[in-house]
């Protein structure tokens, strides 16, 4: 196994579409890299995710001026991973909402998580340099919140562990329109190095008994229809399930990070394996399934020495 992540070499510019899912509510996607969303209001805009740095931010700035010139009032961060959060600066929104929990683990791990994904995705952080820093929010909930664009109602809940321990989730009531962040993913493989696997169902239940018509997820094209949304809840859910049901098998017989991942493979590779940033994924995936199924419930915090170790571990 290369000592590498399999995004370090995934250097081409993606396509960008810009997809309107409900009424003056739109999905802003890239073919398997992070996604945004876009809800206009009566008198402004609320976004969804950040982007990794302004330069990306400012594209998804350039896709709400082409359907409107109202101004963006609010930012929602599902969660605090650096891709999705760092490009806050570009949008000047007065108002910047977290989860409680997204916010405490912006303090607790929040600069590591950026040292660690600038060393995944090179690409994704193109124009670093305008990053003024980490980015935490004006307003914070623990269970949910409502804000009112004029007359819109936006409901941001969290609706409990999934991709990781703070993930909001973001529910447009009159157009039956959800974002889910990382919690959904649409043939792109789920990030789970910071996550809780036994949790994860739940969560997906938890979305799926709003009934939507269409959400938006962490990655992947907008899910546009009942059918197409309980299609990837579904995927989603047997993406993380299987990798974490044969993680589980090795952990209780004793067996090692490496069986745990030849184990994962077998399990994964013939169903996921042309998913987007699969390959990326893996190793991080196979490493915190280890750890939860051996009784460690909060996610250790990635570093460069940590990494290392994983390779190290993963090679037998």
């Amino acid at each position: 196994m290369a000592k590498s992540f399999a995004s370090q070499g995934d250097l081409s510019e993606k396509t960008i579409s810009f997809t309107e899912i409900g009424d003056g509510i739109y999905a802003f996607t890239a073919e398997g890299d992070p996604n945004s969303g876009v809800i206009i209001g009566d008198d402004s805009v609320m976004v969804i995710e950040a982007q990794a740095t302004p330069r990306l931010a400012r594209k998804v700035v350039e896709c709400i001026r082409s359907v409107t010139d109202k101004p963006i009032s609010h930012l929602v961060l599902t969660h605090y991973h650096a891709v999705r959060v760092l490009g806050a600066a570009a949008y000047g929104a007065r108002e910047i909402i977290m989860s409680d929990t997204a916010r405490a683990m912006v303090v607790e791990r929040g600069q590591e998580d950026w040292d660690s994904e600038f060393g995944r995705f090179p690409r994704l952080f193109q124009g670093h340099e305008e990053i003024p820093g980490l980015t935490f929010p004006t307003t914070t909930f623990r269970d949910a919140m409502t804000v009112y664009l004029g007359r819109r109602r936006v409901d941001i809940m969290h609706l409990g562990r999934a991709h990781t321990a703070g993930d909001a989730v973001v529910w447009v009531p009159d157009s039956e329109v959800m974002f889910t962040g990382d919690i959904v993913e649409y043939h792109s493989a789920c990030y789970c190095g910071d996550g809780h696997f036994a949790d994860w169902g739940d969560t997906l239940e938890a979305i799926a008994a709003y009934e939507p018509k269409a959400i938006a997820p962490g990655r992947g094209d907008a899910l546009i229809g009942e059918e197409m949304v309980e299609q990837a809840l579904l995927n989603t859910f047997d993406f993380v399930d299987s990798t974490y049901r044969p993680v589980r098998r090795v952990a209780a017989r004793g067996g090692s990070l490496k069986e745990a991942w030849d184990a994962v493979r077998a399990e994964c590779d013939p169903k996921f394996a042309d998913y987007a940033i699969y390959e990326h994924c893996l190793p991080f995936n196979v490493a915190r399934a280890y750890d939860e199924a051996r009784g460690l419930d909060t996610p250790r915090i990635w570093t460069a020495e940590r990494d290392q170790q994983m390779w190290e571990d993963l090679q037998g």
